[in-house]
């Protein structure tokens, strides 16, 4: 968290984000299949299709398109 909220650069603050995500899904798959509840699966394809929303615009607005 520490890396996200003040992270040196733009990339640093993006990387942790992406690293929180990942690890966020994780857990939430991993208690979707423990508690038997199919809604947190789809939590978790949300936040894996913000994720990946971010890295685009990221990369995107590095090569300068709006």
């Amino acid at each position: 968290m520490l890396r996200v909220s003040r992270g040196p650069d733009v990339r640093d603050r993006v990387a942790g984000l992406i690293l929180l995500s990942t690890t966020g899904t994780a857990v939430l798959l991993v208690l979707a299949h423990v508690v038997d509840e199919p809604s947190l699966r789809v939590v978790a394809a949300v936040v894996v299709a913000l994720a990946a929303v971010i890295v685009v615009s990221l990369v995107a607005h590095e090569r300068g398109r709006p």
